[in-house]
């Protein structure tokens, strides 16, 4: 360990380095995915410019409760079903799963195909009902 301290005091110029490259890399992915927005901002925007959520959870999962108006499609499934996301093409498009971690792959799928205005909820379904907000069954 000791080794370890004396490389990054000597080298930090190095890990200095990798350390930007990381963070860029980092930055990099997570904005071509989409913005985050937390669950206030979601309903804000989508409110505001009639917008959609689109759930990415299993079926059990929605049935269980999700956001009110929200397309359900799983996203195992999204590339056979983007053409139901058509009509929400210049509007914004705001995914949900469980925990947040699912939308960004989702994201970049949506993104690639020609959406543009695509958010991530940050915290999924989790933060959504920890904030107590309402579902529907």
């Amino acid at each position: 360990m000791a080794l370890f301290f004396e490389f990054l005091t000597q080298q930090w110029i190095l890990v200095a380095a990798l350390l930007a490259a990381v963070g860029m890399l980092i930055f990099h992915e997570s904005r071509k995915a989409g913005p985050s927005l937390s669950p206030q901002q979601a309903i804000n925007l989508v409110n505001r410019e009639g917008g959609v959520f689109v759930d990415l959870r299993d079926g059990a999962d929605f049935k269980q409760g999700h956001i009110t108006g929200a397309l359900h499609i799983p996203s195992a499934k999204l590339d056979d079903r983007k053409g139901e996301l058509e009509k929400y093409r210049a509007a914004p498009i705001v995914l949900v799963c469980k925990m947040g971690q699912q939308a960004g792959a989702a994201g970049k799928k949506l993104k690639a195909s020609g959406f543009d205005k695509v958010y991530k909820m940050t915290g999924g379904m989790m933060e959504w009902g920890n904030l107590q907000l309402p579902t529907t069954k």
